[in-house]
């Protein structure tokens, strides 16, 4: 662990760096791929993936630095950066509010949304192996988004999401087409010790003819959480078999709470 996190601070000293005077998009766009691939290769991607199939998600603890989680939470009073506003309580997702990105995103959410792929991709191939599910993905995320858009799945589906006390987001699946990639990536941008109490990371596994699991994810100011969209194989005394999973959050308490939503497939 402190390899890995002096790894992580060499690469991202840089960042870090960078003018306090240049507005939030510059910095952000400043990011370049090959620094953030890195970023990303540093974590442990076999214990990554062990906790995967141990539990339907694995945390990347600072892959973000709080500079770069504040800076990306600035964008969202900027109405230029998304394609759409969503408020939840109008639609029954829960309450609160998220904005999804347009075309082109910012460089940093880009870049990791292409290197976190490929790192991922061979967990979802495995998994629908395991599964007996067809589908195989591509080794690098614009050959996937490609395929999206060849089947009319367009829009960009990073986003953005803000919460205020009382705000919940109920237990849903990121489905927005037939094509849907089997995992999915929440970041925290705000600080639990500072912005905001309750606001939980939670993750539901219904298991058949058994009661459903529970799994509540303590998250950290720039952590991730790497989770399942939709289903996992899961290994039974009488060979494997599907779970389905829901994600939410809890009720905040107080504070504002923003987190990054990178999801792989595109929407309809």
């Amino acid at each position: 662990m402190k390899a890995q996190a002096e790894a992580l601070q060499s690469i991202m000293d840089p960042l870090q760096a960078a003018s306090p005077t240049m507005d939030p998009v510059t910095k952000i766009a400043a990011a370049d791929f090959t620094s953030t691939q890195r970023r990303v290769g540093t974590y442990d991607w076999s214990t990554i993936g062990a906790d995967l199939d141990a539990t339907g998600c694995a945390v990347l603890e600072k892959l973000l630095t709080p500079h770069e989680c504040e800076d990306i939470a600035s964008l969202y009073l900027h109405e230029e950066h998304f394609r759409s506003h969503i408020h939840m309580a109008r639609h029954g997702f829960g309450k609160g509010e998220y904005r999804y990105f347009k075309y082109p995103l910012p460089s940093l959410i880009g870049d990791l949304r292409a290197a976190l792929y490929s790192q991922i991709v061979t967990f979802a191939n495995n998994w629908n192996d395991r599964m007996n599910i067809d589908a195989r993905y591509p080794k690098e995320h614009a050959d996937y988004l490609k395929r999206c858009h060849d089947a009319g799945q367009v829009r960009p589906t990073p986003l953005l999401l803000q919460y205020t006390p009382g705000d919940f987001n109920c237990l849903h699946q990121d489905l927005y087409g037939d094509l849907a990639f089997p995992l999915q990536v929440t970041i925290l941008l705000s600080d639990p010790n500072r912005d905001f109490t309750g606001g939980e990371f939670v993750l539901t596994e219904q298991r058949p003819r058994m009661q459903s699991r529970v799994e509540v994810v303590s998250l950290q100011q720039g952590d991730a959480v790497v989770f399942a969209v939709h289903n996992r194989p899961v290994q039974g005394t009488k060979g494997t078999y599907r779970v389905n999973l829901r994600h939410g959050v809890s009720r905040v308490r107080s504070g504002r709470r923003h987190t990054l939503g990178i999801i792989f497939h595109d929407a309809k």
